[in-house]
Order: structure tokens, then C-alpha cells, then sequence
């Protein structure tokens, strides 16, 4: 009985860890990916709107 009690909680976090990798397959693609790629355009928007001549000006 040693032995289940030793290979639980390995298998346990085995199996969350393979549903984990699932659900970040799954969540790939469709509806999420234009929230990403919104996600990310709007960083780049904020950070090429830091970087630009007319903000250092201001700062100045």
C-alpha cells in the first residue's frame, strides 16, 4: 500500500498538468485571438505614443 500512497500525488499533478496544457491549446485561435492581438496593438500603440518627438517636448 506504500506504493499508491508514493505514486498519487505524482499522478494527480500529472493529470492537472496535462489538462492544464489542454486548455491552453483549446483557448488558442477563435474568438481569443482577436482579443489577444487587440491586447497587443493597443501595447504597442501606447508604447510607440511614448517614444514619439512630441512626448519628449511635453516632458521638457
Amino acid at each position: 500500500m506504500d506504493y499508491l500512497a508514493a505514486l498519487f500525488a505524482p499522478t494527480v499533478m500529472a493529470v492537472a498538468f496535462c489538462y492544464l496544457i489542454i486548455t491552453m491549446i483549446k483557448s488558442q485561435g477563435g474568438a481569443n485571438k482577436y482579443k489577444e492581438d487587440a491586447a497587443v496593438d493597443a501595447m504597442e500603440a501606447a508604447r510607440t505614443g511614448e517614444g514619439s518627438p512630441g512626448a519628449r517636448r511635453a516632458a521638457d
